[in-house]
């Protein structure tokens, strides 16, 4: 028992310095790699200089690029990256269906109906910021699924919870189609051709506006998502029983599972107002990690924010050199590498 022990400790404490190390040189590479190329001491001088006021003679056009546009764009795309690969982790271990996340459940289609409606339709006068719009939308979107399922099954509970949890997944769906719709009709009747086109770039994922004003919200949402995911670890691991399960170990089923559910949406809606819906992170990543770190929530949930972080970021990447002189969608690159990636593990899935 001594010798299995031991090399357990040891990979625990390397891993608590590898991932920050990890997410540092990701987010130094989002910085270092764009449309632009510069040289990396360029990129080493520039953050010196505004982190620890080094004094290195750089040019000011490269150390705009840099700092006001790369670094903040880097950071904010390994917060979304986290933020949905934990809202995958969330809402596959409360329902139990491999397929749950943010689209599945329609928080992130009601957030892209909330945004579109500020920006497009003119909804609040003004007054309400698209960050808002798209937060209000994944609530009242999470609303409609809830009152929805809660119909279907009857306020289930209990013995069944199976039955509840399929209510949700079906109502997610029916949400998601509706919420579409407006954001289709909406775009159709209020935008010109000109807003229709920066739309439709946007809900496809779009990071080229990030700012450092977007910086503080997206790492706060991604931080209390980790912290209330790690608290919830216990109840999350119970749910692999099931519902009853869980129920029959102490866990209340439904404070649980309303309250994750409930910092989800905030979460997506927080994180689609400043990027757009982005699939496959919160699909693909966490069925990726439980196949190399096992599925015991306090190794699950970090691993898996760390790798939606790190692959987000390559995402991007990859999103603005793959084409010269142009920059992709970052939702396109997710779902080129994700879909066949998710066809890879259900294919390794059904062979265990």
């Amino acid at each position: 028992m001594t010798m299995v022990a031991v090399p357990t400790r040891i990979e625990a404490r390397r891993s608590i310095w590898l991932a920050p190390c990890l997410l540092g040189l990701t987010i130094l590479a989002g910085t270092a790699i764009g449309e632009t190329r510069l040289p990396f001491e360029t990129v080493l001088q520039t953050l010196a200089n505004h982190l620890w006021g080094a004094g290195y003679a750089v040019d000011g056009i490269d150390a705009g690029i840099i700092w006001s546009y790369r670094l903040p764009r880097a950071i904010v795309a390994a917060c979304c990256g986290a933020g949905l690969a934990l809202t995958g982790v969330v809402l596959q271990a409360l329902l139990r269906n491999p397929l749950a996340d943010p689209y599945l459940m329609g928080l992130s289609a009601g957030a892209s109906t909330g945004a579109v409606l500020v920006t497009v339709a003119g909804v609040g006068g003004g007054a309400v910021s698209m960050s808002l719009g798209a937060l209000s939308g994944a609530l009242l979107a999470f609303g409609c699924v809830v009152l929805l399922a809660h119909a279907v099954s009857g306020g289930a509970g209990g013995g069944r919870a199976a039955q509840s949890a399929a209510a949700i997944i079906l109502a997610g769906i029916a949400g998601s189609q509706m919420f579409n719709a407006l954001t289709a009709f909406t775009i159709a009747r209020s935008a010109n051709a000109e807003q229709a086109r920066s739309i439709m770039f946007w809900l496809m994922g779009n990071l080229s506006g990030i700012r450092w004003d977007d910086v503080g919200p997206c790492v706060a949402v991604s931080l209390m998502g980790v912290a209330l995911c790690l608290w919830h670890r216990r109840g999350l691991d119970a749910f692999t029983f099931g519902a009853d399960g869980a129920a029959s170990l102490g866990i209340n089923v439904r404070v649980l599972r309303g309250s994750l559910i409930t910092a989800t949406a905030v979460m997506v809606g927080v994180l689609v107002s400043k990027v757009g819906a982005i699939g496959f992170v919160g699909l693909v990543v966490p069925h990726a990690m439980r196949f190399l770190v096992g599925t015991r929530h306090d190794r699950l949930v970090p691993a898996s924010a760390l790798a939606g972080a790190v692959f987000l970021v390559a995402a991007d990447v990859i999103s603005r050199i793959i084409v010269p002189g142009q920059v992709l969608p970052i939702g396109v690159v997710t779902a080129l590498v994700g879909a066949p990636a998710f066809a890879l593990i259900l294919v390794r899935g059904a062979r265990t």
